[in-house]
């Protein structure tokens, strides 16, 4: 079989916050999204930079020991990682037969198809939820999410999921929201885990590297007091959830 190569924006070999224990981390390039809460806007584009599963696997091989001592693997996240299923199946495939945990990060905005791709061969799911309401979810990102929500609720199914929410002061976090997001959560088959990630303006710097005005100006960044309250809007659902120090 010919070498399968992805596009990508960047490696990161000891990650600690995109699945259990240090993990290798893949940023895919190229998105089905548009957030206006972006802080990886450059992720956006596909580019020419490109990586081989040889290349990846090789890698690997090299941390292996860092992987398997914490509890880790590798994640493939973006971007959106599910742009390019054939690569990341294949990715996940010879880790599976190497016993390396394997875990999707994924904004789930993608054909089925791309999923059931992918799916046999991943042992963990990081789904990110940028919002319930889809005329609210549409306006952040640009795109319609009746797919995203079908696609999160086949994953849940059959894998360990863990539902990121990124907590953006005044626009995601009021009781509608989050009764919503709760309703949600208790319509999936499946036990989801809920990590809440605080927005921030880090990203900003890209939005002018790019030439592209930042969108969400003058929104402050999501405060502890903001995390605090949307964890107890979910706990009178009786949902408890995680804080998560990553920002969205």
């Amino acid at each position: 079989m010919s070498q399968q190569y992805g596009y990508y924006h960047s490696v990161e070999t000891f990650g600690t916050v995109d699945g259990r224990g240090i993990r290798y981390v893949l940023f895919l390039a190229g998105c089905s999204l548009g957030c206006k809460f972006c802080h990886n806007p450059d992720t956006w584009v596909r580019g020419e930079k490109t990586i081989s599963v040889e290349a990846v696997m090789a890698d690997i091989r090299k941390y292996r020991r860092y992987y398997e001592a914490s509890g880790g693997g590798i994640t493939i996240s973006g971007g959106e990682a599910l742009l390019q299923p054939d690569f990341v199946a294949e990715v996940f495939r010879q880790c599976r037969e190497k016993k390396v945990h394997t875990t999707l990060d994924t904004a789930g905005n993608c054909p089925e198809e791309s999923l059931d791709r992918v799916l046999p061969y991943t042992d963990a799911v990081l789904f990110s939820i940028k919002a319930v309401d889809p005329v609210k979810h549409r306006w952040l990102t640009g795109s319609d999410n009746s797919k995203i929500l079908a696609n999160l609720k086949k994953v849940s199914e059959v894998l360990p999921v863990a539902l990121r929410y990124v907590v953006i002061p005044g626009i995601t976090n009021g009781r509608d929201d989050i009764d919503a997001l709760a309703a949600m959560i208790k319509s999936l088959p499946g036990q989801v885990a809920v990590e809440l990630l605080p927005y921030h303006t880090f990203g900003r710097k890209k939005w002018a590297q790019l030439g592209k005005a930042y969108l969400l100006e003058g929104v402050p960044d999501a405060t502890p007091q903001d995390i605090a309250k949307v964890q107890a809007l979910l706990k009178e659902h009786d949902i408890d959830v995680l804080y998560e120090t990553k920002a969205g």
